[in-house]
């Protein structure tokens, strides 16, 4: 009887120790500490008028924290929704006034109009400093959403298709009327699954036999795979929306890393990623080339052909 007992005990426990746990709650006291709400993040005008206040929860939800990651050529993206995929984002805004001494009490006013559910990130003051424009990102993409500092109120300028896998992807032009944005192509390719793809052929690395120092990053291209679910994600078209959400495209697509306009708002300096890729440096030493356009898009002058930056010296003497 002691042995068919011990027989039947044994062999529920594997089934009883694989039995679903949910996550528990702790008690009511730690979790007011570390659910306490934190002070928010201040985003000042250049003449100290105007505060954008940015508050957020102290922690990434579990949701957050499982949503899929691609670490490629030193960045780390959500190539579901296209937005690096460690973006620090904030759930609601407040703006206060300042005029003078006496303001100091005044309470800030809520902004109002924003998305439910709302992951803000990317905030821009326009040059004349009336507006701000911001992301919000939805389960399925990116959106550019405007703030009216005066009246408080937010709107969505685009839908969810901005490409943010490089970081900021809006680029405001010097009469605060419109937006460069960065936007995914239309009929992009299929992301390759590179755990089950069947490599085309080895991947080979040469050597000249110089001695050189340099350092070890995280996240590098590692195959031709790699290499084109990189170009995939980076890959963007450049369209220019203005204050009523009206949009038309500036440049074609292409590997677009940076995009400045000039004081006078006549030029626009574009930097873009070339080939060859590197599998022992991040993108942001990639080979590229930035290009002084006229307003209309056409090249005026190639400014900057930047070669691969693959061999640095290390410490006080890298350049």
């Amino acid at each position: 009887m002691i042995k068919t007992f011990t027989c039947f005990y044994l062999a529920i426990c594997p089934v009883m120790s694989l039995a679903a746990i949910n996550y528990q709650q702790p008690v009511d006291e730690i979790r007011s500490l570390i659910e306490a709400p934190l002070a928010p993040q201040v985003r000042i005008d250049s003449r100290g008028e105007q505060l954008l206040l940015l508050y957020r929860d102290p922690y990434k939800t579990i949701a957050e924290m499982s949503e899929p990651e691609l670490r490629l050529g030193g960045l780390r993206v959500n190539p579901v929704i296209n937005i690096g995929s460690r973006t620090r984002y904030y759930n609601d805004l407040a703006v206060k006034h300042l005029h003078g001494e006496s303001d100091n009490d005044t309470p800030a006013s809520p902004v109002v109009g924003l998305p439910a559910s709302a992951r803000l990130a990317y905030f821009a003051w326009s040059p004349d400093e009336r507006f701000i424009s911001f992301t919000h990102t939805t389960d399925t993409g990116v959106e550019i959403w405007l703030l009216e500092v005066k009246s408080h109120r937010a709107r969505r300028l685009s839908l969810g298709s901005v490409n943010a896998n490089l970081g900021n992807p809006v680029t405001w032009s010097a009469d605060s009327q419109s937006l460069l944005v960065t936007m995914l192509p239309a009929n992009q390719s299929e992301l390759i699954e590179t755990d089950t793809a069947v490599p085309t052929g080895p991947t080979v690395s040469d050597s000249d036999g110089a001695k050189a120092q340099n350092r070890t990053y995280q996240d590098l291209l590692k195959s031709p795979a790699d290499e084109q679910n990189f170009e995939r994600l980076v890959r963007s078209e450049i369209y220019r929306i203005d204050l009523k959400g009206s949009s038309k495209r500036w440049l074609a697509a292409d590997l677009y890393q940076d995009i400045e306009i000039s004081p006078d708002g006549h030029y626009v300096l574009v930097t873009r990623i070339k080939r060859p890729f590197s599998y022992l440096v991040p993108f942001y030493r990639f080979a590229s080339q930035t290009d002084i356009l006229t307003q209309s898009g056409e090249v005026v002058k190639l400014l900057l052909d930047k070669p691969l930056d693959e061999v640095r010296p290390k410490g006080f003497m890298a350049t």
